[in-house]
């Protein structure tokens, strides 16, 4: 074979590869946007939609694995990557308010990396859930979001060589660690609020029933 037919054979391989790598990008933004719309649609309560949404979400993570095997290094893309992480994050959101249990990666099918990313961004969704839940005036359920994020935090945070084997965990527990401490200072307030809120009632009962006399 000559060099330019050699040429040709690589430019023909790589034009390939290339469309592939064009259609998983298409390809992980849509398994991106729609795990980005379950989430939303869990903290609506809105579940059985939110399943819904994250089959065809699945569909789409399957079918890039199916694309990649031709070209293996392509699923170590920024992009699938994100595509996973996103999906893990909304179906660990979804066991916990559904089964109160954290599913596991292999029940997710996702790459272990991107399970512990997913897991890790999860403490922003039960802030979300917890603030809700105070805006509602539902102290328990805010108080084990918050049991829930701390528990996350601890596991991840002991594993020290996870942090240097996953890009971007150290950043992830960072922030973790502000949005618990935010999330705890808003529990403190409300807890106080509401203590203060009481003991007013009482003494206004008090002072209605001297004066009954």
């Amino acid at each position: 074979m000559s060099l330019r037919e050699t040429l040709k054979k690589i430019r023909e391989e790589l034009a390939k590869k290339d469309k592939s790598r064009q259609e998983i990008q298409i390809a992980t933004r849509r398994a991106t946007r729609l795990s980005k719309q379950a989430i939303f649609q869990i903290h609506k309560a809105n579940l059985e939609k939110a399943k819904e949404t994250l089959r065809e979400a699945k569909k789409i993570l399957e079918e890039i694995e199916s694309i990649t095997k031709d070209y293996p290094d392509l699923f170590y893309m920024g992009s699938v990557d994100s595509a996973f992480q996103e999906y893990a994050e909304a179906n660990i959101l979804l066991g916990l308010i559904e089964e109160s249990r954290f599913l596991s990666f292999e029940e997710l099918k996702v790459p272990m990396a991107s399970y512990v990313l997913g897991l890790a961004d999860v403490i922003g969704e039960l802030r979300r859930r917890a603030l809700e839940s105070l805006r509602k005036g539902g102290m328990n359920e805010a108080e084990e979001c918050l049991r829930l994020m701390e528990a996350i935090y601890e596991e991840i945070i002991n594993l020290e060589e996870i942090q240097f084997l996953v890009s971007g965990l150290r950043r992830k527990c960072d922030t973790g660690r502000r949005i618990i401490e935010a999330t705890r200072a808003d529990l403190t307030i409300e807890s106080g609020r509401i203590s203060l809120e009481r003991q007013i009632t009482e003494l206004r009962k008090r002072l209605e029933a001297r004066t009954e006399k």
